[in-house]
Parts: C-alpha cells; structure tokens; sequence
C-alpha cells in the first residue's frame, strides 16, 4: 500500500521565494496547495506549474477565514509584500497580513495538526547596533518609521508564532531571510539587486543611496530554499538566521553588475532613505550547526543566473 503524499500549503506561493519553494517540495513529493491574492505575486512564477497533478492554486487572501479541505501536514507561511516599495504603498496590507495572515494560518495549523513555518526577516534586527546579527541579538528597530510596518509585523507574527507553540503546542519554525535574490523577481519591486540590473541592462545610471558604502550580503534563492526545507524538517523551534554572511558595499556589487552586464552606466548618488539599515550580515552558526547548511552559490554566480533571466523581461 502506497503511503499518501504529505500535503504542504504556502501562502504568498505565487511570490518569488514562495514559488521557488514550491518548486522545491514539488521535488520533494509533497502535494503542493498554493494560496495567493495576487497583490504583489504573479501568476507567471507558477505558470511552469499548470496542469501538475500534484499543484493547486487558489485565489485568498489569507487575512480572511482560510479553508482547505482535506488533510494538511506542512503550512508555509510566506504571504506578505516584502520590499520597501511594496511596504511603504501597502502599509496597512502589510501590517494585516503580518497579524491577520498570521493568525489565520496558525488557526489553520492547529485545526490540521500541521507543522508551522512562518518567514520572518532580518528587518526584525532593524538597523542592527550588533554586527553580525545573531537570532539572540533583539534590534534596534524605529516602530513609528516608514519601514515599521513591514518590521513590526514580522515581528509580530514571531510573537504569534511562538504563542501558539508554547500555548497550543503547534510545532512551529521561524526563519529569517537575510537579503535573497535570483530569477522571478520583479524588476521594479525596490529592491537593489533587480533595480540595478535593471538600469545597467537599459544602460540607465545606477542609484546609490549615500555613499554606498553601507553593506549587504546576498543569498542565492536555491541556497535559501535548501536551508528553509532543512529548517521544516527539524525540531528547532525558535528562530533560525538563514542568508550569506559574504558581505559587500552596494558600492562593490554596483561594480560587479557593470562588469557582468557589460554595461556603460555611471552611477548617480542620492541621499539615504530613513532607517536605512547601515550593516546586514547574518551569524549563521545556528544554521550551520542544527541544519548542516551554509549557501553554495557565490554572487558572481548566482548573479550571472540572475542577469540571465532579467535580459529577458528589460
């Protein structure tokens, strides 16, 4: 008697992590139910998907009564705009969907006796005073500012999260997505790696904020993928730092997009938006050390890849 397929749903699949992790338990051979509104997703992510016995789409949105029939094992909870162009048009979307969203899926957990796990970010370190940041480090986060909406929800739904596993014995799991990248991101959505390959490919300057001398570290999308499955696959319940603790200025890696493009573009300068984090970089001993993970792509790589897909959509 064959054993039935294990049934996982991911919210915000449609989105560019979310589809790459469906894409993942897909491989996995896990029956795959997608929920997404479609706010800031795009049906195009999960096109390769249609007509795949084992995927379904669903059209919700997850701040009102989710309903699935049928048994669910796993809940992935990734539904939430997550860049700063996205946040700061939908402050109050984004702030629901942390809560609300949050809530909902956790209620749907407990009702399948599902394993939880929500996506979280190292926004929740804000602009971090300690550097690298540990999971222990608590933030130094502005919960009035622009950028709070995104932060304080996220950290909100750590809070929830962690409620329902101490209250209601879910078994849960937190990660925190330190700066990803890879194909399926929009090109507009704000963010540094599609906005400056965008504008090197259209031969348009590069945007510097301040000197551009702040950091950043960059995961490819199928290194942060594998420590996210790793991480549902365990018995750690609080949170778990999963990123590249490569760093970078945006100054070095505006550099390396001209080079790998082959673009002319200058690079323009302008001031630094509020609560701008100055360092990111993740501590990831936890996950090297519960998961046996550490990423494998390195930026000229994985950036490559990632000009590859965008040639096509400039």
């Amino acid at each position: 008697m064959t054993k039935p397929k294990l049934t996982s749903v991911v919210t915000g699949g449609a989105g560019f992590l979310g589809s790459h992790l469906s894409d993942r338990l897909l491989a996995e051979g896990h029956r795959v139910i997608v929920l997404d509104n479609l706010l800031t997703g795009s049906m195009d992510n999960i096109a390769h998907l249609a007509g795949n016995p084992d995927f379904e789409f669903i059209k919700h949105n997850v701040t009102t009564a989710i309903r699935v029939p049928g048994p669910v094992d796993y809940i992935f909870h990734f539904a939430s705009p997550a860049s700063p162009i996205d946040y700061l048009e939908l402050p109050i979307q984004t702030l629901k969907v942390g809560s609300l969203g949050t809530l909902n899926c956790l209620g749907l957990a407990k009702a399948k006796n599902a394993k939880f796990l929500t996506a979280s970010t190292s926004e929740c370190y804000g602009d971090p005073l300690q550097h690298p940041q540990t999971e222990e480090y608590w933030g130094n986060v502005n919960p009035i500012g622009p950028r709070g909406v995104y932060d304080e929800a996220k950290r909100f739904a750590e809070a929830m999260t962690m409620a329902y596993h101490r209250y209601h014995h879910i078994d849960t799991k937190i990660v925190r997505i330190f700066n990803t990248y890879g194909p399926r991101m929009r090109l507009r959505d704000g963010r540094v790696v599609p906005a400056f390959i965008g504008q090197a490919l259209k031969g348009e300057s590069l945007t510097i904020f301040g000197e551009g001398q702040q950091t950043r570290s960059f995961c490819f999308c199928s290194d942060l993928i594998d420590g996210i499955y790793r991480l549902s696959q365990g018995n750690y319940h609080e949170p778990v730092n999963i990123g590249n603790p490569t760093e970078f200025t945006i100054l070095e890696f505006g550099k390396l997009v001209l080079k790998l493009t082959g673009s002319k573009s200058q690079m323009v300068y302008k001031p630094l938006p509020q609560d701008d984090p100055k360092q990111r970089r993740p501590d990831i001993t936890k996950a090297r050390k519960l998961l046996g993970w550490e990423p494998k792509i390195d930026l000229e790589t994985g950036l490559r890849r990632t000009i590859d897909y965008f040639r096509d959509k400039v």
